[in-house]
């Protein structure tokens, strides 16, 4: 495994059964997740405020987990491959424990060939439907002081500070706590949950703190409001229905860069750098198409003019992950978007986890080796340049 403080792999770190050690490709992995602890609200908040926090509840028997929020309550259908175990006889949820262990997860990492990652919530996505700002801001600053405390254990952990985003002022206040406290990261919902959408003037502070703080913002895709998504991305009922809502919940990042390209937020705030974490990559020359196409055609109603056309910020500004897109490399290699890197999303079920030594061969065994280079290793490393060196890069 890895040693916790240089992030070097340690003699005798377990590798991918199918691949030998010289076969491995090593990864950086821009979307990665921490399961938040059954008792993180209990033991950093208040009762009142706790049993308001997002909790789950599993009922194996139906297949259903119901997500409890703030008084409200969302249920949705188990994956039958929640209840599979592997040969070992081990199940998402003890990938889930070894996932919060620094030390069991670097071994994970190790045996997988994922090297640094970029580290979102889980649970914590549910917080985005939380109405009551001081409830809000309470969680945030809770799970913000937990993460931090797990980015310490390694180099290679990149943990996102969460940002309560029911006022400006409140999301503000904790992104420049998050900077003190270390964070290179943070993290917003793809839809704000107030009736200010990312054009509005009211969050130009925000803006301007990211860029001041020089933290990346990392949209993922999913993290829509209950108020903004209707059922919280459950818009499709009947046949087809599963496969319609997973596509749906990879537009809220498109709209979210879009939002501030059109709006002339990089315009104003140059330094600012945004990535949306599991959401493909071939749609970013799409939408740079699209928003070109829009600002050129229709030039004599755009609001505000822009210093270059919207397709040179997307280019510039905006980054992007995926896991298993076969499309993806090619908007670097074909398109000429540098900014895809690629995900292993562990330890969530619909990640890379097992296979990912399979996965990136198929991917990039038939790609230059620049190209490959790029994605695996050096996208994540522009965004987060402090990170120690994959081995063999």
């Amino acid at each position: 495994m890895a040693d916790p403080q240089t992030g070097s792999p340690r003699t005798g770190a377990l590798r991918t059964a199918a691949r030998e050690p010289d076969d491995m490709i090593w990864a950086n992995s821009g979307d990665s997740h921490l399961v938040e602890p059954a008792d993180l609200w209990r033991t950093a908040l208040s009762p009142d405020l706790a049993d308001r926090m997002p909790r789950s509840e599993f009922d194996l028997e139906r297949g259903f987990e119901t997500i409890f929020v703030d008084g409200q309550s969302f249920e949705r259908r188990i994956p039958k491959a929640f209840s599979l175990r592997d040969h070992e006889g081990n199940g998402l949820g003890d990938r889930v424990g070894r996932g919060n262990d620094p030390v069991l997860r670097l071994e994970d990492l190790d045996s997988e060939g994922i090297w640094a990652e970029l580290i979102y919530p889980s649970i914590g996505f549910w917080m985005s439907s939380i109405h009551d700002p001081e409830l809000l801001a309470a969680g945030c600053r809770a799970i913000n002081d937990w993460a931090i405390e797990f980015q310490a254990h390694s180099p290679r952990f990149v943990c996102t500070a969460t940002l309560p985003l029911l006022t400006v002022e409140t999301a503000v206040a904790e992104l420049e706590r998050a900077a003190d406290l270390g964070y290179r990261a943070a993290y917003c919902s793809v839809a704000p949950p107030t009736a200010e959408d990312w054009t509005d003037p009211v969050w130009e502070p925000l803006w301007a703190t990211l860029e001041e703080t020089g933290l990346v913002l990392g949209y993922h895709i999913g993290t829509e409001p209950h108020d903004a998504a209707g059922f919280h991305g459950n818009y499709y009922r009947g046949p087809g229905g599963a496969i319609l809502n997973y596509m749906e919940t990879t537009y809220g990042g498109q709209r979210a860069v879009a939002k501030m390209i059109a709006s002339g937020v990089f315009d104003r705030y140059p330094g600012l750098r945004v990535i949306v974490s599991e959401g493909g990559a071939t749609w970013g020359p799409f939408v740079a198409d699209r928003l070109d196409e829009g600002y050129r055609q229709h030039a004599s109603a755009v609001r505000p003019t822009l210093s270059r056309l919207p397709s040179e910020y997307l280019y510039e500004h905006v980054y992007a992950s995926f896991q298993h897109d076969r499309s993806a490399p090619a908007a670097n290699w074909a398109m000429g978007w540098r900014n895809v890197c690629w995900g292993s999303d562990y330890p969530h079920l619909e990640g890379t986890f097992g296979h990912t030594q399979k996965t990136l061969h198929e991917l990039f065994d038939d790609v230059d080796p620049a190209t490959r280079r790029r994605i695996t290793i050096e996208t994540f490393e522009e965004l987060f340049p402090h990170v120690p060196a994959a081995p063999g890069t």
